[in-house]
């Protein structure tokens, strides 16, 4: 009886270690921060130092261009059009799980269009006109269920 105890015990330890590093995984607003911030990384050039000057403290809630769900303070909206920003655009914005909006239309951005932005499941509406992407349309981006 006290194998099958002690066996018990060290199964329950081990259950609750991996539910809490999995709690570590769930994005939160420093994801959101993170994600924006590599962002900034990609664009080589801001002319106008918008992000250079706005993108800096840790309350991105608050940065140009940022809208932001006020009951969980996570970034719902990224507008960046016309800021003549150059770059790419990083995978990572994959990570903004609550964005329903992204306007990133009359910029110089280059690349293809990247598959993670079909895992925002929140995403209503893209505009990425104006830029200078290459490859397909994501057909999968037409299989969001809030996708207008």
């Amino acid at each position: 009886m006290g194998r099958s105890c002690d066996f018990l015990f060290a199964l329950a330890i081990l259950m609750l270690l991996h539910h809490h590093t999995s709690l570590a995984t769930v994005p939160t607003i420093s994801t959101d921060e993170a994600a924006l911030l590599v962002l900034k990384s990609h664009i080589s050039s801001d002319p106008n130092n918008i992000l250079a000057r706005n993108w800096s403290s840790s309350a991105q809630c608050s940065w140009i261009g940022i809208t932001c769900n006020s009951r969980r303070n996570r970034v719902t909206a990224l507008d960046i059009s016309s800021m003549q920003l150059h770059g790419t655009i990083p995978p990572h914005l994959g990570n903004l799980s609550f964005l329903v909006s992204l306007n990133i239309n009359n910029n110089t951005f280059r690349g293809d269009l990247l598959e993670e932005l079909a895992h925002l499941q929140r995403l209503k509406s893209i505009d990425v006109t104006g830029n200078n992407f290459t490859g397909a349309i994501l057909l999968s981006l037409s299989l969001l269920p809030n996708f207008r």
